[in-house]
C-alpha cells in the first residue's frame, strides 16, 4: 500500500491541505500552481467575480484544453469511436456553459 501523506497547496492566497501518494506529490504541486495561474488570470482579467465563479471558469477552461488535447492526440481509429463521441459530446456541453458564463460577464 502507498503512503499517504498530506500536501500543503496555495491557490489564490488561499492554503489547502490535500491528502496525497506520496508518489503523486510532485503532480499535485504542479497542478496546484497551474489552477493558480489559471485562476488569477481570471481573476486579474476583472471580469469574473467571485471565487466560485473564478474556479468554475477555471475548470471550464482546464477541461477545455483537456479535451482539445485528447482530440488532438487520438488517432483517425479512434475518432470514429464511441470514446471520441463522448468526448465530443463532453466538447460541446463545456462550450455551451463557457458560452452561458460569458452572458452572464456582459450582464
Amino acid at each position: 500500500m502507498n503512503p499517504v501523506n498530506t500536501v500543503s497547496v496555495h491557490i489564490l492566497d488561499k492554503e489547502y491541505q490535500v491528502a496525497c501518494p506520496e508518489e503523486q506529490q510532485a503532480e499535485l504541486i504542479v497542478s496546484a500552481r497551474y489552477l493558480d495561474r489559471q485562476m488569477r488570470a481570471i481573476r486579474d482579467s476583472g471580469k469574473v467575480i467571485g471565487l466560485e465563479r473564478i474556479a468554475v471558469m477555471a475548470a471550464l477552461n482546464i477541461s477545455h484544453e483537456l479535451l482539445k488535447a485528447s482530440d488532438q492526440g487520438g488517432s483517425s481509429a479512434a475518432a470514429a469511436g464511441p470514446d471520441n463521441q463522448a468526448v465530443q459530446g463532453l466538447q460541446r456541453k463545456i462550450d455551451q456553459a463557457m458560452y452561458q458564463l460569458r452572458q452572464l460577464e456582459i450582464n
